[in-house]
Formats: C-alpha cells, sequence, structure tokens
C-alpha cells in the first residue's frame, strides 16, 4: 500500500481566480457590473485567450510535478484537526456575538463559556498534527524555486484568460504590457505580495502603474515604487469620486496618476506621518483608495494642522489624526439637515457630525490624508474603523477584536492574524506560496480560520501564519475610543500635553500705528491648559489656544493696559469647523457682554469682524465667555486691538 500522497493533482481546466487576495474596498457587484461592462472577446481576444489557457495548463502540470509528497496519515490527521477548530472557531464567534443581544443572559454565558472550552480543546488537539506537517514542509515553503511558475499561473489564474485577453486585444500597447507583466517574474511577484490586482485585472493595474512611472521619474524606488504599485492594484478596478453635491461635472472616477502624484507631492514636502516611508504596498492600498478628491485630502491635513495640530504630534500613535473624530465630530443626526452643497462630504461631517457611520468615515478619511492605511471594521449595528499604527492595527470607535469584521466579509481577529504575520515580510512569502498552491489545486477560498473550512493547502497557510505571528510575539493592541462611538463624550479622562508658555508668547505687542497684538496664550487666567482650554503649538510658529467643544464652559481672560481711553475695535484671528459660533466679551466686569461673531472658515485662518469695546485709560480686564453651545470648538491664534472712531 502506498503510504505518501501527492499534494493536490492540479486541475488542467481553466478556473476562474477567485480575484485578488488580501482587503481592498471593491464596488457592490451591481454598479461594478454597471461601470464595467463584460467586454466581449473578438476574433483576436478568442486566440489571445486560448494561448493564455495553454499558458496556464502548462504552468499546473509543471507546478503539479514539483509538489512535495506528506504521510496520507499526517495529511489526514491535519485536515481533520484543522476543519474541527475552524469549525470550533465558528461557533466561539457566533455564541460570542449572541451573548450581546440574549434576553437570558445566563443561557448565554453558559453557551459562550462551553463553546470556549470546546474551542480550546480543538485548538490543542490541532497542534501536534500542524506541526508534524509544517515540520516536513518547512523547507518548501521557504524555498523560492517554485516562485516563477507559480507567480506567473496565479497572474493568470486570478486575471483569467478571457479577461486578459479582452485587456490584450485592445491594441499593440496593451498587448505589450501584458507580455511585458508575464515576463517578469519579479513584478509579478510583487503585485501578488501586495494582494494582486483588485478583480484581477491585471492588464490594467499594468497601464495604470505605467503611466505613473512615466509621469515620475521619482516612483521607480523605494517607497514612492511601492506607493505606485499600490496605487495601481487598488485602482486597476476604478473607484468612485465622490465630488461635492454642487459640483454636476466632476469627474466621475478618481484618477490614479493624480493620486499617486498627490501623495508623492506630500511625502516630499513632509506632510504626512513619519511612518509613511516603512508601508508596504499592500498597507498603501488602503491609503490611496479613498472615495474623496486630491483636494479635500489636501484640505484635510491643513485644516487639522491649523486646528488641532496637537492630534498630528500626539505620541499616542492610537490616536493620531484621528481623534478629530472624539474632539470634533458631533454625534447625532440632527445637524445633517445643514450639509452645505458645495462642501465635499468630509467636510459636512466635521461640521454637521453624524452617527457612527459618518463619524467612522471621517475618522478613515483623516488617516488617510496622513498617510496612515486605514478599513472599514463594521460590527453588529455600529459602523468602526480599524486603522495601521507602528505598534499594530488598532480598532477605533468599537469593540474590540472579534466583534466586528471587514467590508470582504474576515473575520477581524482573522484579519489582526493577517496583519501580524505579513509584518514579517520574509516568512509570510510561506504563507502565500501555501494560499497560491491552495488556489492552483482548486481548493475552495478561505478569508480565516473562522471561514468555511478548505483544503491541506488552505489550512498549512492559515496553521505557518498563525506561527509567524506566534514566533514574532505579536500582541493584539486594545481597541481606543469604545465608549466614544455612540456618544459625544468620553468617560476616559483626555490627558491634555502641556506647553511651556514662555515671556515672549505671553508679549502683548503695540504697533506703531496704535494697535495692539493680544496672543490667544496671554491669558491672565487660566495661566496653563485646562480641560476645556488648551495652549498648544501652531503651525504659524509660537502657540495657540484652543477652546473644546465638550465640557462644562469656562471662561478665559486678559490684562492689558491702553494709553488712551475709549472705544476700541476688537477682532479675532480664528479658525472654525462649524458655523454659527460666538464669543462673549465683558469689559472691565460689565454686565452685559458685547457679542463677537465668528466665522466659518472650514479649517483655514481667517479674521472675525470686529466689533467695539470701551476701555478705560490704564489697566483692562476682558473677559472672554462662550454663548453655552457646547458642540462648537474654536481654535485663537490672536486678538487685534485698534482704535475706533466710534
Amino acid at each position: 500500500m502506498n503510504l505518501t500522497v501527492k499534494l493536490g493533482v492540479l486541475c488542467l481546466a481553466v478556473t476562474v481566480g477567485a480575484g485578488a487576495s488580501g482587503v481592498s474596498a471593491a464596488p457592490t457587484k451591481e454598479k461594478q457590473a454597471a461601470l464595467l461592462p463584460p467586454v466581449p472577446l473578438t476574433a483576436t481576444g478568442e486566440a489571445l485567450k486560448a494561448q493564455y489557457e495553454a499558458q496556464l495548463n502548462t504552468l499546473k502540470g509543471d507546478i503539479s510535478k514539483a509538489l512535495p509528497t506528506v504521510e496520507a496519515a499526517a495529511m489526514e490527521a491535519f485536515v481533520k484537526a484543522y476543519q474541527a477548530e475552524s469549525l470550533a472557531l465558528a461557533e466561539e464567534l457566533k455564541t460570542l456575538r449572541a451573548s450581546a443581544k440574549a434576553k437570558d443572559k445566563d443561557a448565554a454565558a453558559k453557551a459562550y463559556d462551553e463553546a470556549k472550552a470546546a474551542l480550546a480543546e480543538a485548538s490543542v488537539t490541532a497542534q501536534a498534527p500542524a506541526a508534524a506537517v509544517l515540520k516536513q514542509m518547512d523547507t518548501f515553503l521557504a524555498s523560492n524555486a517554485l516562485d516563477a511558475p507559480l507567480v506567473k499561473a496565479m497572474v493568470l489564474s486570478q486575471a483569467t484568460p478571457h479577461g486578459l485577453a479582452a485587456f490584450t486585444q485592445g491594441g499593440d500597447a496593451n498587448k505589450a504590457l501584458a507580455d511585458a507583466l508575464l515576463a517578469d517574474d519579479d513584478m509579478m511577484k510583487q503585485m501578488l505580495q501586495a494582494g494582486g490586482a483588485r478583480e484581477g485585472r491585471y492588464g490594467e493595474a499594468m497601464a495604470i502603474y505605467a503611466a505613473i512611472q512615466k509621469a515620475s521619474p521619482k516612483a521607480a524606488d523605494g517607497v514612492l515604487q511601492r506607493l505606485a504599485l499600490g496605487t495601481a492594484l487598488e485602482h486597476a478596478m476604478p473607484i468612485a469620486q465622490a465630488n461635492p453635491a454642487a459640483v454636476t461635472n466632476g469627474p466621475a472616477f478618481v484618477d490614479p496618476v493624480n493620486r499617486y502624484l498627490h501623495f508623492e507631492k506630500a511625502y516630499l514636502d513632509g506632510e504626512l506621518d513619519p511612518s509613511f516611508t516603512v508601508l508596504t504596498a499592500w498597507d498603501l492600498r488602503n491609503v490611496v483608495n479613498g472615495d474623496e478628491p486630491d483636494a479635500t485630502l489636501a484640505w484635510g491635513r491643513e485644516m487639522l494642522r491649523n486646528y488641532r495640530p496637537d492630534h498630528i504630534h500626539t505620541a499616542d500613535t492610537r490616536w493620531r489624526y484621528v481623534k478629530a473624530v472624539k474632539t470634533e465630530v458631533r454625534y447625532g443626526s440632527d445637524y445633517d439637515k445643514f450639509d452645505k452643497p458645495e462642501f465635499q462630504k468630509y467636510q459636512n461631517m466635521i461640521m454637521n457630525g453624524g452617527v457612527c457611520g459618518r463619524r467612522a468615515f471621517f475618522g478613515r478619511f483623516i488617516l488617510r490624508a496622513f498617510g496612515i492605511p486605514t478599513l472599514a471594521r463594521p460590527q453588529p449595528g455600529h459602523a468602526t474603523l480599524t486603522h495601521w499604527s507602528p505598534e499594530g492595527w488598532v480598532i477605533n470607535l468599537g469593540a474590540g477584536w472579534g466583534w466586528g469584521w471587514l467590508k470582504d466579509g474576515t473575520e477581524d481577529r482573522d484579519f489582526l492574524l493577517h496583519t501580524q504575520a505579513r509584518a514579517v515580510e520574509g516568512a509570510f512569502l510561506e504563507v502565500l506560496r501555501a494560499q497560491w498552491i491552495a488556489t492552483l489545486v482548486g481548493e475552495p477560498d478561505v478569508l480565516g480560520f473562522h471561514d468555511e473550512p478548505s483544503g491541506f493547502w488552505n489550512g498549512l497557510a492559515l496553521y505557518r501564519q498563525r506561527a509567524i505571528a506566534d514566533e514574532a510575539k505579536a500582541v493584539a493592541l486594545a481597541a481606543v475610543g469604545t465608549d466614544i462611538g455612540e456618544a459625544n463624550e468620553s468617560k476616559e479622562k483626555d490627558v491634555v500635553e502641556s506647553v511651556d508658555i514662555t515671556a515672549d508668547d505671553r508679549r502683548i505687542v503695540a504697533g506703531t500705528d496704535g494697535s495692539i497684538t493680544i496672543p490667544a496664550v496671554a491669558c491672565s487666567r487660566p495661566t496653563a491648559s485646562t480641560a476645556k482650554i488648551i495652549f498648544m503649538k501652531s503651525a504659524l510658529g509660537g502657540l495657540q489656544l484652543h477652546y473644546n467643544r465638550t465640557g462644562e464652559p469656562e471662561t478665559f481672560e486678559y490684562t492689558i493696559d491702553v494709553a488712551e481711553a475709549g472705544p476700541y475695535a476688537l477682532s479675532a484671528r480664528v479658525v472654525t469647523v462649524t458655523g454659527d459660533q460666538h464669543l462673549r466679551i465683558s469689559v472691565n466686569g460689565a454686565e452685559v457682554p458685547v457679542d463677537m461673531v465668528l466665522p466659518l472658515t472650514m479649517g483655514m485662518w481667517d479674521t472675525s469682524a470686529a466689533v467695539v469695546i470701551p476701555l478705560i485709560k490704564g489697566r483692562n480686564t476682558l473677559t472672554f465667555s462662550r454663548s453655552g453651545d457646547n458642540i462648537r470648538g474654536v481654535t485663537i491664534k490672536d486678538f487685534m486691538l485698534k482704535r475706533s472712531a466710534i
């Protein structure tokens, strides 16, 4: 009796690839069909399709002959253990989520405890057979000897002979691009490592990549080459652009070359996160895939630099940039009706707030603007997000790992494991090799351990992925903002980063024209940051004051000396992201304050219309208060006083 089994006999019939591996934002099937209906093949296309089918069949045959063998008993034990653990994981997840809405909490807790115990037993049982096959397959998975035929076969499989022929029949230029790709083992490998072309559109990805290379000589090396590749792969399926409602003739789709050039310039100008340079092409796909126009990305960066620079410079990378949701995007839908058609949707979101969906959408937008990879991560009845950080992927605005999933259906714990293994790039190639073989031998695709169990090669990929994460001692980061997902104020006390306010920062300057400039941080009360009034570094240089939208109202005041009594015109240099804002100024304890109307600046610096206040000769106290409407914040750089003729 033959005790060894060849690991997979490749089907020689051409099969349709499942599309790009990895996570990316794709349109619905209906929308995709409307955007890009199937292309019928011409006679030339049919001939090309036959050529690609023949190439794929030959490659599959060659790969089949090169596959290693394993003892039948070991393989059978492994597959059985993998399937048992996968089913146990799915049951544990099912009972976990059921417990959240169960009426009988005791029964739900008991069911979950039983599912956890069954999972623990299945996991322990799987350890020995998994270790045995991993040891036998270690040398094979670590070798790149089969990479050239593997990557070519995978590109042909994912693209499909029909899909690739539909592209190449478009003319000599398209044919040359496809030929160049299929002759370039390294490029095909890079593409597959980065998750493959969306919807298998490798020809279109090559066309975009070539156009980017032509547009910028800087796109050939380093992070910019990875940015070019990630952009090409992600935009191989066009991404619909979300223009302001008033812009009726705006581009229907995001221009991939312009999207690349936008981020190239932002990177070279030092506007992106310091970690941008270490991101992989797979990471960068989740930076460039937003629906916002490039101008809106530029606005987002400038807005945050002006309005809340503390969110840019915070050392807490879990909250960097995205903390703007917590502090600025109010919870509730009652203001959505005030969205302005001339504003892009993300500008309306920070202006008028929204429920969980709009807040999560804005969070992902502002992260992308600064070059941070991010994905939607919904959970039952709630929209949240997850994003990359130097310490690992982290969830914002929702429950922790296990409660949600990704847009493609991947359970979030499977996604987390995937990212932890991906962080070890060299070893992760072993996972990909097993996945590629699984596809080519016809195993059903799986999104992770929680998915319907698949065959030997997919199981091997999953256990190797887990082993890589374990060897790296990867740690799952706890979710942040769990209590702010559907609330205006967090129960967690924010740590206000203190800044040194020097005498120069506080210096009130009298101009030769008689004007007086009062730095916003020159307060006589408070003299240090509070939870409501925060002093922070300014992108304009020096410091600025931010008045928080949340928390109990608080006054702030200034003590100034003037040489002459009389009426003075007072204005303020401010940044706002919401309208209908006021400052109330009480001069020297006056009972009736003067009302200063602040402009809606949408994140840019502007000066308010002046109001006239009466000052006495010598020392004066100006006390500023808000109207009690705590859903709006304002940033102030300085105040200007000038003698008034009134």
